[in-house]
């Protein structure tokens, strides 16, 4: 997956979720009106750049150690924070800072890295996703025509167009819910939305 597919699936997943544990409210009528009721409610909560940085954290890391500083030993762009250990390890802090504080923010993060890795299927490759259990080493990459062949997935492989299509009409969606509230200051700035 890429950027808009991370983006906004983990968006679109946080905000039915928020649904779901509002299901007590009363809904409005429409479906746009329920899920803008339901996004409004999520994000007096958590901030949505939180989520945001959460989705795309994994790549944020891996790529450019694995790909550029660590290219001539590992040679991979989903390394250390593609694996379940370092999910672990930041829904536990979250859940710690939770306790003592009540802030939500760490745990809003490690919802956006939990769904990066379901949507990179990351289980199918057990030596990442369950590193160091199966050992130190992850597995190698060719890395040569990287890009090429990440733009030419990216336009042929339907598991990877679809989900960025989806990814985007979901941020697009977004964004004009901002600019029609007049919130994309509001929302870079502080991450309010009403």
């Amino acid at each position: 997956m890429l950027v808009l597919a991370h983006s906004g699936i983990t968006l679109g997943a946080a905000v039915l979720i928020s649904g779901a544990v509002a299901a007590k409210l009363p809904a409005p009528a429409s479906p746009l009106k329920r899920l803008s009721s339901w996004l409004t409610q999520m994000a007096k909560r958590i901030d949505i750049r939180l989520l945001f940085i959460g989705a795309l954290l994994p790549d944020i890391i891996d790529k450019p150690l694995g790909q550029l500083i660590l290219r001539g030993s590992i040679s991979n762009g989903r390394i250390f924070a593609h694996t379940l250990l370092f999910f672990i390890i930041i829904a536990l802090a979250g859940l710690y800072i939770y306790r003592k504080r009540q802030k939500l923010w760490l745990l809003v993060i490690a919802f956006g890295v939990l769904v990066h890795l379901a949507l990179d299927a990351i289980w199918e490759v057990p030596e990442t996703l369950l590193w160091p259990l199966y050992g130190l080493a992850f597995p190698r990459e060719d890395l040569t025509e990287w890009l090429p062949e990440t733009l030419s997935t990216l336009i042929k492989n339907p598991a990877v167009f679809i989900p960025e299509l989806i990814g985007a009409v979901i941020v697009i969606a977004f964004i004009c819910f901002l600019i029609r509230r007049k919130k994309m200051l509001a929302f870079i700035k502080c991450g309010q939305i009403d």
